[in-house]
This record gives C-alpha cells, structure tokens and sequence, in this order.
C-alpha cells in the first residue's frame, strides 16, 4: 500500500516544547468532515493524550477556514446511504469531541476564517480556551440543513450561552461575528487576524509550562458536571442525527448549500 504524503494527511500532529499542536489539513474542502478526517483525528487525540511529552493541546486547521462542519458534498453523494455513513461519522465527532473534554491537558483551539456546522462549531464548543482572529465566524447551521446539533453541543452550547440564547442560535443560525462569540461566551480572546496562530501557540505553551497536575485537575473539576450531561447526551444525538439524515428534507437541505440556494423544506 502506497503511504499517504505528509502534505495529503487529513490530521497533522507535532510536538514541540510540551505543546502537541493537532492540524486539520483538509484546506481544499475548508477542513470539512469526513469518515476519513474523523478518525484520523480521534487517533491524533489518542496519541497526544498518550503521549507524556503532552502538557497542552493546540487545535488548528489549515488554509482560509478552521472548519466547515460536515462535508456536504461527501454526504449528498451518499444518498439513501446517508443515514449510515451520518452515523458512523457522528460517532467519530462525538468521539473527537469527549476527547477534548476528558484529555488531561488543556486544549487551546485557534479559529481563522469559518467554524462552521454541528463539526467546526461543535469542537470549539469542546475545546478549553479558543482563540479566534478578528474577521471569525461562527454558524451552527445545523438546521439550515435538515439536521441536528451534534459533537455534544446540544450540551455544551447551552451551558456557554444559556438556554434562550443557544435556542436562537440552534434554531435561526445567525453567523456569529468573532467579537459576538466573545460577548456571549464562545470564545475566549479575540486578536488580529496575522497574530492568530502566535498568540494561540504562545498560549498552549504558557499553558504547557504551568502545574500540569493543578491544571489537569482543575479542567477536570470544570467540566465535570457539563461533561457527564455530553456523555449522557451523545447516545440520543447519534439518533437524532441518523434519523433526519433518512428525511426528504435533509437531502434538500444538503442540495441547497452545495447549489447555493435556498432551501425548500416540506417536513418530510
């Protein structure tokens, strides 16, 4: 078998100063989510986490967009076999989203450009500390679509907003500017768009130089009682996203965004 290029990986993984910094490496489709990118991006998490070198975690994504969500191409050309292609994808990104949660290391996510879908969105929902460049922006956008939130963000979401909040959100699908995420607690900081990557990576390493035990404790003690609702929840997102991605309407929702148009549902 012929091995994939470094420049063809879907994740990228380096470590360098107790920072492992985890890039998504899929630019051409603006890092959408596929089966592929899912799991190769479980198994970089399953290897920093086991990694001792690991003292913080640096998410990132490659080219104009940290994430697009979902690849909506990829998922209209599956058909009638979306709902089983959606569910072992929803599995991989409810996988990759505990992940971020219960890694002992703080991760610090760094979003250029787009964090988009129940994907882009849902991970910085996941994530510790997130660092967004001033032109960022934030749209759930799983109803836009036919579908559900998912990545544990029916979770996540509500308790970073509050419930009226992630209602609009999850419902309407505003795009978030970067300096709105911030105000309603989505994200941490919000700095120039050309000092992004510099201030995300000086922060994992300030990170990564701190009390590691203290932190790791301390993230743990915070996410415990968000983190047993996500755990709690991720079965009956699974579902719920399977069974829309069965429904006319999903398949219409799909059709619209890749012919850019609006959408019409029939709530079938």
């Amino acid at each position: 078998m012929q091995e994939v290029s470094i420049a063809r990986r879907p994740v990228l993984v380096d470590t360098d100063d107790g920072v492992a910094r985890v890039h998504l490496n899929r630019p051409e489709a603006s890092n959408g989510l596929d089966v592929e990118l899912l799991r190769a991006l479980y198994d970089a998490l399953m290897m920093v986490h086991g990694d001792a070198r690991t003292r913080a975690v640096l998410l990132t994504g490659e080219g104009a967009n940290f994430c697009a969500g979902g690849d909506v191409k990829t998922f209209a050309s599956k058909g009638e076999q979306l709902p089983d292609y959606l569910r072992e994808a929803t599995a991989w990104l409810q996988s990759c989203a505990a992940a971020l949660i219960h890694l002992r290391a703080p991760v610090v996510t760094a979003v250029q450009g787009f964090a988009a879908g129940g994907g882009g969105f849902g991970l910085v929902c996941a994530s510790d500390l997130v660092i967004a460049g001033e032109s960022a922006k934030f749209l759930l956008g799983a109803t836009r679509v036919g579908m559900a939130p998912d990545a544990g963000g029916s979770v996540t979401l509500a308790r970073l907003v509050g419930l009226r909040k992630a209602m609009e959100i999850v419902l309407t699908n505003p795009v978030l500017s970067a300096h709105e995420a911030l105000d309603m607690g989505i994200v941490t900081r919000v700095v120039p768009d050309d000092t992004l990557l510099d201030q995300a990576r000086t922060l994992a390493r300030e990170l990564a130089s701190g009390a590691t035990l203290a932190l790791a404790a301390s993230k743990r003690l915070l996410w415990e009682g968000v983190g047993a609702g996500v755990d709690a929840r991720l079965p009956e997102e699974a579902r719920t996203v399977s069974e829309l991605a069965g429904t006319a309407d999903a398949r219409e929702g799909l059709a619209a965004v890749i012919e850019r148009r609006p959408p019409r549902f029939e709530g079938r």
